[in-house]
């Protein structure tokens, strides 16, 4: 799965890495959770236009929903059912659009404990996950939502956990963008696991397990006390 992530990469570096007429201002983030509004490019309505980047609450609402407030609202959508899934497959034929990350966290679970990990793509390399956008308009008003598509692991994330977000290499954007591209036999090859290679991963303090928590601090390497040299401070 993919339930928190960050990014840290400045507004013009995600408008050239995303071919964004406009440089987007977004502050940068260590800790970005569900719930929260997150940025997602899409494709124009207008074909040949710019691509836009706009910000959607993380947590899939559909159209067709009349309670914003009932029902689950699911961050993530599966690769290997989003084309038949009656709640994302109207989503994943028109409405499929790019989360920009600079990296995201997963959990290792050994028994009882959890242990965080912070992986990026190459270092850090700014990079895109998949996602489906929606829009609801209920009695309540207009919410804009979205969900991260997620694919099994590869043999790098799979130490760490089995769910992985869809990182799509940039020469795939044009077609996984494209709203009059539906047909599942070209767009789900998109969602397999990135190559192992692409990843790096570290162990990372338990703080980011608190949504208060956004700080530079939380991407870097947990610190191993023990291999420490003795004398040295803590």
């Amino acid at each position: 799965m993919c339930g928190r992530f960050f990014l840290s990469k400045s507004g013009a570096e995600i408008a050239r890495h995303f071919d964004l007429t406009d440089e987007p201002v977004l502050a940068p983030r260590f800790n970005i959770a569900p719930s929260q509004r997150i940025p997602v490019v899409r494709a124009s309505v207008r074909p040949g236009d710019p691509r836009v980047l706009e910000l959607r609450t993380w947590g899939f609402v559909p159209r067709f929903a009349k309670d914003l407030r009932a029902g689950r609202r699911p961050i993530n959508a599966r690769a290997e059912t989003v084309a038949t899934s009656p709640l994302f497959r109207g989503a994943f034929a028109r409405r499929r659009g790019l989360v920009p990350a600079s990296g995201f966290y997963e959990w290792q679970h050994r028994g009882r404990s959890a242990r965080p990990f912070a992986l990026q793509v190459r270092g850090g390399e700014l990079f895109a996950m998949a996602a489906l956008f929606e829009r609801c308009e209920a009695e309540e008003g207009v919410l804009d939502s979205c969900a991260i598509v997620t694919t099994e692991a590869n043999e790098r994330v799979a130490v760490v956990h089995d769910r992985m977000p869809a990182i799509l290499a940039p020469a795939a954007y044009a077609l996984w963008l494209d709203p009059s591209v539906s047909e599942p036999e070209r767009l789900l090859p998109l969602l397999r696991p990135c190559p192992a290679d692409w990843i790096d991963a570290h162990p990372v303090e338990r703080r980011v397990n608190d949504v208060r928590c956004d700080d530079p601090q939380l991407i870097e390497p947990e610190r191993d006390l023990f291999a420490l040299g003795h004398g040295e401070a803590t």
